[in-house]
């Protein structure tokens, strides 16, 4: 059974509160894209329970704060791999 758009803009944000989840990583684990995910929880939410969206726009903005930090990690991690494999 497929939800419908309300109910997964719901299942979507507890999602991503409960497990800290990136937009990214919550369209993974439910096979969507991140636009869908993406506009379920920042517009979608919103209107179906305001009390989540809070939660999750807080995390999103988290998420968008730190989010130069995990592409730096990444690059980081991506030549230090390349440096042990020519090793």
């Amino acid at each position: 059974m497929v939800p419908s758009d309300k109910d997964r803009s719901v299942l979507l944000g507890e999602y991503m509160v409960k497990n800290k989840a990136t937009v990214r990583a919550c369209a993974k684990q439910f096979g969507i894209s991140k636009s869908t995910v993406h506009k379920d929880v920042s517009q979608r939410l919103e209107k179906v329970d305001p009390k989540l969206y809070k939660k999750v726009k807080k995390l999103m903005d988290e998420n968008k704060a730190e989010r130069h930090i995990r592409g730096g990690m990444a690059t980081k991690e991506k030549y230090e791999k390349q440096k042990l494999i020519k090793k």
